[in-house]
């Protein structure tokens, strides 16, 4: 019977967090009530708090499961896009895919856009690099180990690039007509190419 309560348990779960997640990314944090969710997820508002405290809490899981899907592609089009020819076609296939999320209407509004202000700037960059930056820290340890560039700057470069890239994911969050994916792919590319 406790298996099936733990079960019955998760599913209430991942019900909230899908309700929150089409809710979140479609009216957006403020436009978002618990009422709302609690009422497409189909379970009591008792339930919804026995599993987070406060919609913040609620609206933080939502953004972390965006951040690690989106790490996950990445991840996956870094591993497809290895190359003996060119070092560096993993670590930007895996950044273009960030580039190409950044412009998804469910990641923009729910990461880009209120994750800052739902956050705090402060907390956003600090749980992102949490995120980002063993992968980023993996692509700049695999170049400086090639001799594209001293690996003491590994980490420096690792930090730097997550803030060029989310700069970008912000530009194009904001929908700047200046600036599009492919543009925004080639400047970072010359970036990182440019540390050797």
């Amino acid at each position: 019977m406790a298996k099936r309560t733990s079960a019955q348990a998760a599913e209430t779960r991942e019900a909230i967090l899908a309700a929150a997640r089409s809710l979140f990314a479609a009216q957006g944090y403020a436009g978002t009530s618990l009422a709302g969710i609690v009422e497409a997820a189909r379970v009591t508002k008792g339930a919804l708090f026995h599993h987070f405290d406060k919609k913040e809490d609620l609206f933080l899981e939502v953004w972390r499961q965006l951040q690690i899907e989106m790490d996950a592609a990445a991840a996956e089009a870094a591993i497809r896009s290895r190359s003996k020819a060119d070092p560096y076609a993993a670590f930007l296939a895996g950044c273009r895919v960030y580039l190409e999320w950044s412009t998804r209407p469910d990641y923009q509004r729910v990461v880009l856009i209120d994750g800052p202000a739902v956050l705090g700037m402060e907390r956003w960059h600090k749980l992102d690099f949490e995120l980002g930056s063993e992968n980023m820290m993996r692509g700049t340890e695999f170049l400086a180990r090639r001799g594209h560039f001293p690996l003491d700057l590994a980490r420096p470069a690792a930090l730097m690039l997550q803030g060029a890239l989310n700069g970008a994911g912000f530009a194009l969050s904001a929908e700047t007509p200046e600036i599009t994916p492919d543009q925004a792919f080639l400047t970072f590319e010359r970036l990182l190419r440019g540390l050797r």
